[in-house]
């Protein structure tokens, strides 16, 4: 529940460029590789320079998006953001960076685990069904973790004062959500955030297993709440709520399934934004106690909802690229339209969230 009320500020705080003019939080949904679609907007909205982003949290590809930026930012400003974002995503594109070897493994448990193995193979089907990481990865194999590791400075992201960083996780014994700050960040910490057990083993941290964030807070709004003086909170959505059709086979089950559990808790936070705003606004709520969020949201609209949720697992440079350049066209006329309403009022409608 946003709980505590805002200290106005005039000052911009966060990451600030030469033009900033209006201060934001964000809020970054994972989603596998359909995380593209945020690369995109954040290159979009660092190009553009007129927000400053005091706050970012993430889970899951948002959560590497996150630590992405922020790393990039440290390191070169708002054009360094941009050249690491970049970076990262070629890096760890199946055409990128990996090794033949990381490639061929990588490659394998995508298409394995996404079902592009062949529909006429009726036993790898069955086999991924029953067969677990544990089988098939024994050595826990995860090129994503060479890749951060190479890319990320930990030390410069754990020293971080300039913006503040939230990355979630699920504690696979408690169910819970755990919700990480810059400070305390490894790459351990965004493995864990992004850690599909399908694919990869529970990442452990301080002796306790830990799967995607995505199931628990995709992403966690509620740090922004206590956190961040600003009341805007701009929300990168990459995975549908609604499709307006009935999934009829085992796939299009599949992939429905995991949409709606991946939206589940990111529905129940905006569901408490939206009433504690109306009991503000009815004055059964002070904002001497309550903060006021303004809540706004950039998405694919329907060019996004077009793939089916097996495609978060499509690791091509094209099909990266595809969906960045979807995402900075989304975010250019997501601004268009809505920068002036920032500071004033919500663009996003919370009625039937």
């Amino acid at each position: 529940m946003p709980g505590r009320a805002s200290t106005k500020s005039t000052k911009l705080l966060g990451l600030v460029g030469p033009n900033a003019e209006k201060m934001v939080s964000l809020a970054l949904q994972g989603g596998g590789a359909h995380g593209a679609f945020t690369w995109g907007v954040l290159d979009y909205l660092l190009e553009d320079g007129r927000l400053a982003i005091e706050a970012i949290t993430g889970a899951s590809a948002g959560a590497m998006n996150a630590v992405v930026l922020v790393e990039g930012w440290l390191e070169g400003g708002r054009d360094g953001a941009r050249q690491q974002l970049r970076q990262f995503w070629k890096r760890v594109s199946l055409d990128g960076g990996f090794s033949p070897i990381q490639r061929s493994l990588f490659d394998h448990f995508l298409s394995y685990w996404s079902g592009t193995h062949g529909s006429t193979n009726i036993w790898s089907g069955a086999f991924s069904q029953v067969a677990s990481p544990y089988d098939l990865n024994p050595l826990d194999i995860n090129p994503l973790k060479d890749a951060l590791n190479e890319l990320i400075n930990f030390e410069r992201v754990r020293a971080c004062k300039e913006t503040k960083l939230f990355v979630s996780a699920t504690n696979v014994w408690t169910g819970k959500i755990r919700v990480f700050s810059a400070s305390e960040l490894t790459v351990d910490h965004v493995l864990a955030s992004a850690c599909l057990p399908t694919i990869f083993k529970a990442v452990e941290i301080d002796g306790e297993p830990y799967w995607d964030g995505g199931y628990t807070g995709n992403p966690a709004l509620f740090p922004l709440f206590y956190e961040a003086e600003s009341d805007d909170i701009l929300l990168v959505q990459i995975n549908p709520i609604e499709r307006r059709s009935t999934p009829r086979t085992a796939e299009e089950i599949r992939s429905r399934l995991t949409e709606i559990t991946f939206n589940a808790n990111l529905l129940y936070e905006l569901r408490a934004i939206g009433f504690v705003r109306r009991l503000i606004d009815e004055g059964k709520l002070s904002t001497d106690d309550y903060k006021r969020v303004l809540m706004h949201r950039i998405h694919g609209g329907a060019q996004l909802d077009t793939y089916a949720a097996s495609s978060r697992l499509n690791a091509r440079w094209d099909f990266f690229k595809k969906l960045k350049d979807l995402g900075r066209a989304s975010a250019r006329s997501w601004l268009a339209t809505n920068f002036q309403a920032l500071g004033r009022e919500s663009t996003l409608d919370l009625t039937n969230a």
